[in-house]
């Protein structure tokens, strides 16, 4: 096995397809797909690639560390009690374990993330 994972942005295989949670759904039907592309073997720490296409959901981050890439497409995260913050392509960000929010997909959004717990 090697311990070099290269992602292959144009061609990643094929992702889990799943839905948002009822529970954190607020507006629209957003729909993601999902291309895991390495994880520890306990499972702690993750990476990939995900899409989502437009809708609001509730964003909780619990005590997971979550680091994004936009490829592509526009997203609003707005934390609770926080203003709003756009990110496009290029734009790359964390959220600290606690993060509590909404996330809104304005227009279809691909990002690289990484995520550790």
């Amino acid at each position: 096995m090697s311990h070099l994972v290269v992602f292959d942005l144009a061609n990643p295989g094929a992702p889990e397809q799943s839905k948002a949670a009822p529970d954190r759904l607020i507006a629209g039907d957003p729909s993601y797909r999902t291309w895991e592309m390495a994880a520890a073997a306990h499972g702690g720490i993750r990476t990939g690639i995900w899409e989502a296409t437009p809708g609001i959901t509730r964003s909780i981050k619990g005590e997971t560390w979550e680091y994004c890439t936009i490829l592509s497409g526009t997203i609003i995260l707005t934390e609770e009690g926080g203003a709003p913050r756009r990110f496009t392509a290029g734009d790359t960000f964390v959220m600290r374990p606690g993060f509590v929010g909404t996330w809104e997909t304005v227009e279809t959004v691909r990002k690289l993330w990484v995520t550790v717990s």
